[in-house]
């Protein structure tokens, strides 16, 4: 919030507005107190990390059970397939990705969850078509609807079941 950006005009309307005013009103009266801290501790210097953050977050999820790659393959495979006699249809990862954003926006519309919340289950999904080569094995408009239903499962089992809150 540079003070010469007219945040505030750029904000205005927004239901952060409130919240940004607040941070201003604060940090203006915090302005020309000296700090309560004065001095820096480096915890963990970056010169002593041996591991990459894609590490240390693939092993904090592994640890937590949220790589579970088998999650949705029954779904999945009552909704696609992997039969020869499909080999010529539309993957099902190609499939996903063209409905994701309308099919984001019913469920998200219907359930009440966040959008951003329903693209990660829509990506986990599209992820795992891709790793088990799966094909359209419906109608398109049938199999629009039967994944919109399933998406909405998921979603409720998501928001019913408290999510998957996890400190990674």
């Amino acid at each position: 919030m540079t003070p010469t950006s007219d945040w505030k005009r750029r904000y205005a309307g927004w239901p952060a507005l409130k919240k940004l005013e607040y941070v201003d009103a604060l940090m203006q009266s915090l302005a020309g107190r000296p700090a309560k801290v004065d001095r820096v501790e480096e915890v963990d210097p970056l010169r002593r990390q041996r591991k990459t953050l894609r590490q240390h977050y693939r092993r904090k999820r592994r640890y937590y059970g949220m790589e579970r790659p088998g999650f949705y393959d029954r779904d999945l495979r009552c909704l696609f397939s992997d039969a020869p006699e499909f080999a010529a249809s539309m993957s099902a990862a190609q499939f996903l990705a063209r409905i994701r954003r309308p099919a984001r926006r019913l469920v998200a519309g219907w359930t009440g969850a966040y959008q951003y919340t329903i693209d990660q289950v829509i990506k986990d999904m599209i992820a795992r078509c891709r790793e088990l080569r799966l094909r359209l094995a419906l109608p398109e408009d049938q199999a629009r609807e039967q994944f919109t239903v399933l998406l909405t499962v998921q979603a409720m089992n998501y928001l019913h079941g408290g999510g998957r809150r996890v400190a990674l």
